[in-house]
């Protein structure tokens, strides 16, 4: 198959058209790098600040859309996939879906739908926006970020959210939660695709026993800081250092680019990703795959899902209990005599749900659906 991805996240869409090649497709990655990460693309479309860097991005568009074309699926990342205002974006997207076979969505970010299902009161215990009947921390915590969150609601976003839901194929989820979001507006045209993880590249270096002293590992990312939930866990992974300050020992990182944040996190125990997340993302799965036990998001609903029923490694913190970040990271601490098994468990799992492979031919197999 001939594939082009339009935009990326969290080296998602790279990752996948890596094992697409490795089998024999040709895949395309046109996107902006996902921004500092600066993961490898095809077509570079970063665009810089101020008004030469927005002419500069138009005309780098405009010159990119001719190889964007005669490709048997364009897979796009989110209705946004482009750093353009919506208006602009469905231009390009009727241009995508008038040259190409098939255009679908990679449902893996905050777009109208999953807005819509966070504050729905059902879909959801807990989301980025609430927790239980109350705002989440994230809710009113920088005017910006909030009004750019909430133009999902807006009119404007709405008309251009129902344009792409009107024109795409289907849609692929990475997360249970986008996959819920999605289910009842698509139906059987929703699959649960899960995150690629290169993990013929990532080295598994497990533990042959208790470390003396457990090293904990915090990424943040400084526009997702409170979205992710990483203040708090950044504020209880201080709390157990200073509980236990002979035998912890923290590493806390920011805005890396892809390649250093993997290599920094590698003498790690235990990572703490996302907090308000029913579903462990790329950066725990990544650690988990080095052997790093990550404590985040895993629910009953999650494992449901995937149909994993007796390997569940991933430390589960809950927003709706108090204390429960601080009591989980206690017990790892207290049990550290557990970790070389929970890393090897981390290891087998990723392996087993989330390997470039796996993920790669759940694409293939809903893209060959299509017909």
């Amino acid at each position: 198959m001939k594939i082009l991805f339009a935009g990326d996240a969290s080296n998602m869409h790279n990752a996948l058209a890596h094992e697409l090649r490795k089998l024999g497709h040709e895949a395309t990655v046109a996107s902006d790098g996902s921004r500092w990460m600066d993961t490898q693309r095809d077509i570079d479309l970063l665009r810089r600040p101020g008004l030469i860097g927005a002419i500069r991005y138009l005309l780098d568009i405009k010159r990119a859309l001719p190889l964007m074309k005669g490709y048997d699926i364009v897979e796009i990342a989110s209705p946004i996939f482009l750093r353009l205002k919506p208006h602009r974006v469905a231009k390009v997207f009727d241009y995508l879906k008038a040259n190409n076979r098939h255009v679908v969505l990679s449902a893996l970010a905050t777009d109208r739908v999953y807005y819509d299902a966070c504050h729905d009161g059902h879909t959801f215990r807990y989301s980025d926006y609430r927790i239980g009947e109350e705002p989440s921390p994230y809710v009113g915590s920088s005017e910006y970020i909030m009004q750019q969150q909430d133009n999902w609601k807006q009119p404007f976003m709405c008309e251009h959210s129902d344009h792409i839901l009107a024109g795409i194929d289907g849609a692929v989820a990475c997360l249970y939660e986008y996959y819920a979001a999605y289910r009842p507006l698509l139906g059987d045209r929703v699959v649960y695709g899960g995150i690629p993880i290169d993990t013929a590249s990532l080295e598994f270096r497990p533990l042959d026993k208790a470390p003396d002293k457990v090293r904990m590992f915090i990424g943040i990312q400084r526009d997702r800081h409170v979205i992710k939930g990483t203040d708090r866990l950044l504020a209880a992974m201080k709390r157990i250092h200073e509980r236990y300050p002979g035998i912890t020992e923290l590493e806390v990182v920011e805005n890396l680019p892809y390649e250093e944040y993997t290599r920094r996190m590698r003498d790690s125990h235990i990572i703490l990703d996302q907090l308000y997340s029913y579903t462990p993302g790329t950066n725990a799965l990544i650690a988990m795959a080095q052997g790093l036990v990550a404590v985040s998001g895993a629910e009953p609903e999650y494992y449901d899902l995937i149909g994993e029923t007796a390997n569940r490694p991933i430390v589960n913190v809950s927003p709706l209990v108090e204390g429960d970040i601080d009591h989980k990271l206690s017990w790892l601490v207290e049990n550290r005599d557990q970790l070389p098994q929970m890393a090897c468990a981390s290891r087998a799992f990723v392996e087993k749900h989330n390997a470039a492979p796996v993920v790669a031919q759940r694409y293939l197999d809903f893209w060959k659906s299509l017909g």
